[in-house]
Protein backbone atom coordinates (compact mmCIF):
# COMPACT_ATOMS: atom_id res chain seq x y z
CA UNK A 1 0.00 0.00 0.00
CA UNK A 2 1.63 3.47 -0.82
CA UNK A 3 0.56 4.95 2.50
CA UNK A 4 1.20 8.55 0.86
CA UNK A 5 -0.65 8.35 -1.66
CA UNK A 6 -3.51 7.04 0.08
CA UNK A 7 -3.28 9.63 3.26
CA UNK A 8 -3.21 12.34 0.06
CA UNK A 9 -6.28 10.40 -1.41
CA UNK A 10 -8.25 10.35 1.95
CA UNK A 11 -7.82 13.93 2.83
CA UNK A 12 -11.11 15.12 1.77
CA UNK A 13 -12.85 12.02 3.21
CA UNK A 14 -10.97 13.86 6.94
CA UNK A 15 -12.92 17.62 5.65
CA UNK A 16 -16.24 15.47 5.18
CA UNK A 17 -16.11 13.50 8.38
CA UNK A 18 -15.36 17.06 10.15
CA UNK A 19 -18.21 18.33 8.56
CA UNK A 20 -20.93 15.99 9.69
CA UNK A 21 -19.64 15.42 12.76
CA UNK A 22 -19.78 19.41 13.03
CA UNK A 23 -22.95 19.67 12.01
CA UNK A 24 -24.38 16.87 14.66
CA UNK A 25 -22.87 18.69 17.55
CA UNK A 26 -24.61 22.67 15.96
CA UNK A 27 -27.64 20.39 15.79
CA UNK A 28 -27.38 19.61 19.63
CA UNK A 29 -27.11 22.67 20.25
CA UNK A 30 -30.10 23.70 18.16
CA UNK A 31 -32.02 21.42 19.56
CA UNK A 32 -30.83 22.37 23.69
CA UNK A 33 -31.76 26.26 22.18
CA UNK A 34 -28.48 27.02 22.90
CA UNK A 35 -26.77 30.51 21.88
CA UNK A 36 -24.11 31.11 19.01
CA UNK A 37 -21.17 30.75 21.03
CA UNK A 38 -22.30 27.40 22.56
CA UNK A 39 -23.17 26.31 18.21
CA UNK A 40 -19.56 27.35 17.49
CA UNK A 41 -18.48 25.30 20.67
CA UNK A 42 -20.48 22.00 19.95
CA UNK A 43 -19.20 22.13 16.77
CA UNK A 44 -15.65 22.84 17.19
CA UNK A 45 -15.27 19.96 19.87
CA UNK A 46 -17.19 17.40 18.32
CA UNK A 47 -15.23 17.90 14.91
CA UNK A 48 -11.81 17.80 16.30
CA UNK A 49 -12.67 15.98 19.32
CA UNK A 50 -11.13 12.62 18.49
CA UNK A 51 -8.70 13.73 15.98
CA UNK A 52 -7.13 15.44 18.71
CA UNK A 53 -6.76 12.38 21.10
CA UNK A 54 -5.75 10.46 18.60
CA UNK A 55 -3.24 12.81 17.62
CA UNK A 56 -1.85 13.08 21.03
CA UNK A 57 -1.64 9.14 21.61
CA UNK A 58 0.36 8.90 18.29
CA UNK A 59 2.92 11.78 18.90
CA UNK A 60 1.72 13.32 16.02
CA UNK A 61 1.19 17.55 15.28
CA UNK A 62 -2.69 18.29 16.34
CA UNK A 63 -3.88 18.26 12.93
CA UNK A 64 -6.25 21.44 13.10
CA UNK A 65 -4.04 23.34 14.99
CA UNK A 66 -1.68 22.88 11.53
CA UNK A 67 -4.45 23.16 8.90
CA UNK A 68 -6.81 26.48 9.78
CA UNK A 69 -9.49 25.20 7.07
CA UNK A 70 -10.50 22.95 10.37
CA UNK A 71 -11.37 25.07 12.64
CA UNK A 72 -13.21 27.37 9.83
CA UNK A 73 -14.96 24.67 8.28
CA UNK A 74 -16.45 23.69 11.71
CA UNK A 75 -17.27 27.65 12.83
CA UNK A 76 -18.93 27.84 9.37
CA UNK A 77 -20.97 24.96 9.61
CA UNK A 78 -22.08 26.22 13.02
CA UNK A 79 -23.02 29.73 11.46
CA UNK A 80 -25.00 27.44 8.79
CA UNK A 81 -26.43 25.51 11.21
CA UNK A 82 -27.85 28.44 13.53
CA UNK A 83 -29.04 31.15 10.53
CA UNK A 84 -31.52 27.85 8.52
CA UNK A 85 -34.80 27.58 9.68
CA UNK A 86 -35.49 24.64 12.18
CA UNK A 87 -38.09 22.94 10.19
CA UNK A 88 -35.23 21.94 7.77
CA UNK A 89 -33.48 19.32 10.42
CA UNK A 90 -35.52 16.51 11.04
CA UNK A 91 -35.76 15.15 14.65
CA UNK A 92 -33.11 12.77 14.11
CA UNK A 93 -30.95 14.84 12.30
CA UNK A 94 -28.32 14.32 14.68
CA UNK A 95 -28.42 10.55 14.25
CA UNK A 96 -27.73 10.52 10.87
CA UNK A 97 -25.03 13.17 10.81
CA UNK A 98 -23.18 11.30 13.43
CA UNK A 99 -23.48 7.88 11.39
CA UNK A 100 -22.03 9.47 8.53
CA UNK A 101 -18.86 11.33 10.62
CA UNK A 102 -18.57 7.78 12.22
CA UNK A 103 -17.57 6.06 9.29
CA UNK A 104 -15.70 8.18 7.36
CA UNK A 105 -13.69 9.40 10.63
CA UNK A 106 -12.90 5.86 11.39
CA UNK A 107 -11.25 5.06 8.29
CA UNK A 108 -9.61 8.29 7.79
CA UNK A 109 -8.12 7.95 11.56
CA UNK A 110 -7.03 4.51 10.87
CA UNK A 111 -5.74 5.54 7.89
CA UNK A 112 -3.11 8.32 9.19
CA UNK A 113 -2.62 6.07 11.88
CA UNK A 114 -1.03 3.44 9.36
CA UNK A 115 0.41 6.41 7.18
CA UNK A 116 2.27 7.64 10.49
CA UNK A 117 3.56 3.44 10.98
CA UNK A 118 1.67 2.58 13.40
CA UNK A 119 0.81 -1.20 13.43
CA UNK A 120 -2.15 -2.62 12.16
CA UNK A 121 -4.50 -3.23 15.51
CA UNK A 122 -3.27 0.09 17.35
CA UNK A 123 -4.11 1.87 13.74
CA UNK A 124 -7.64 0.38 13.87
CA UNK A 125 -7.96 1.55 17.32
CA UNK A 126 -6.86 5.04 16.67
CA UNK A 127 -9.90 5.26 14.07
CA UNK A 128 -12.51 4.42 16.48
CA UNK A 129 -11.24 6.90 18.73
CA UNK A 130 -10.77 9.70 16.00
CA UNK A 131 -14.67 8.43 15.19
CA UNK A 132 -15.84 8.43 18.70
CA UNK A 133 -14.61 10.70 20.85
CA UNK A 134 -15.73 14.19 19.85
CA UNK A 135 -19.40 12.57 20.07
CA UNK A 136 -19.00 11.47 23.76
CA UNK A 137 -17.22 14.74 24.58
CA UNK A 138 -20.21 17.01 22.79
CA UNK A 139 -22.76 14.48 24.94
CA UNK A 140 -20.58 14.61 27.95
CA UNK A 141 -20.74 18.97 27.75
CA UNK A 142 -24.24 18.71 26.73
CA UNK A 143 -25.40 17.03 29.89
CA UNK A 144 -26.84 13.94 27.34
CA UNK A 145 -26.41 10.35 28.03
CA UNK A 146 -23.30 9.29 25.88
CA UNK A 147 -24.35 6.61 23.48
CA UNK A 148 -21.19 4.98 24.01
CA UNK A 149 -22.76 3.79 27.44
CA UNK A 150 -26.26 2.42 25.59
CA UNK A 151 -26.37 -0.82 24.24
CA UNK A 152 -26.79 0.63 20.78
CA UNK A 153 -24.47 -0.21 17.98
CA UNK A 154 -22.32 2.67 18.00
CA UNK A 155 -18.87 1.78 18.75
CA UNK A 156 -19.02 -1.41 17.41
CA UNK A 157 -20.16 0.76 13.49
CA UNK A 158 -16.99 2.39 14.06
CA UNK A 159 -14.51 -0.67 15.32
CA UNK A 160 -16.62 -2.40 11.72
CA UNK A 161 -15.10 0.70 9.48
CA UNK A 162 -12.45 0.43 11.33
CA UNK A 163 -10.93 -2.82 11.60
CA UNK A 164 -12.27 -3.53 7.69
CA UNK A 165 -10.00 -0.53 5.80
CA UNK A 166 -7.05 -2.02 7.81
CA UNK A 167 -8.04 -5.59 6.91
CA UNK A 168 -8.51 -4.62 3.11
CA UNK A 169 -5.61 -2.25 3.02
CA UNK A 170 -3.28 -5.25 4.52
CA UNK A 171 -4.30 -7.25 1.70
CA UNK A 172 -3.13 -4.89 -0.72
CA UNK A 173 -6.15 -3.81 -2.42
CA UNK A 174 -6.79 -0.10 -3.68
CA UNK A 175 -6.29 2.09 -0.45
CA UNK A 176 -9.80 4.42 -2.22
CA UNK A 177 -11.47 0.86 -2.80
CA UNK A 178 -10.64 -0.35 1.12
CA UNK A 179 -11.94 2.86 2.19
CA UNK A 180 -15.27 3.12 0.46
CA UNK A 181 -16.09 -0.53 1.36
CA UNK A 182 -14.89 -0.06 4.68
CA UNK A 183 -16.95 2.76 5.12
CA UNK A 184 -20.19 1.55 3.40
CA UNK A 185 -19.93 -1.03 6.12
CA UNK A 186 -19.71 1.24 9.24
CA UNK A 187 -22.61 3.29 8.00
CA UNK A 188 -24.85 0.77 7.05
CA UNK A 189 -23.91 -1.23 10.72
CA UNK A 190 -25.21 2.02 12.49
CA UNK A 191 -28.49 2.60 9.66
CA UNK A 192 -29.69 -0.73 10.89
CA UNK A 193 -29.28 0.17 14.66
CA UNK A 194 -30.72 3.82 14.04
CA UNK A 195 -33.60 2.18 12.36
CA UNK A 196 -34.27 -1.00 13.61
CA UNK A 197 -32.47 -0.23 17.04
CA UNK A 198 -29.82 -2.96 17.17
CA UNK A 199 -28.17 -3.28 20.22
CA UNK A 200 -25.29 -5.39 21.77
CA UNK A 201 -26.43 -7.83 24.65
CA UNK A 202 -26.07 -6.45 27.97
CA UNK A 203 -24.53 -8.24 30.72
CA UNK A 204 -27.03 -10.26 32.85
CA UNK A 205 -24.93 -10.98 35.83
CA UNK A 206 -26.26 -8.24 37.90
CA UNK A 207 -29.71 -9.21 37.27
CA UNK A 208 -29.31 -12.51 38.70
CA UNK A 209 -27.51 -11.21 41.43
CA UNK A 210 -30.81 -9.26 42.31
CA UNK A 211 -33.54 -11.62 41.71
CA UNK A 212 -31.08 -14.35 44.15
Amino acid sequence: MNSELLYSALGWLDLFGIAVFAASGALMAARNGQTLVTFAFFALVTGVGGGTVRDLLIDAPVFWVQDSRVPVLCLGIALLVWITPVRWWKAGAVDWFDAIGLAAYSVFGAAKALQLGIDPVPAAIMGIVTASVGGVIRDLVAGEPSIIVKPELYVTAGALSAFAFVGLAQTGMPGIVAALIAFAAGFALRALAIVKGLALPTYRGAEENDSA
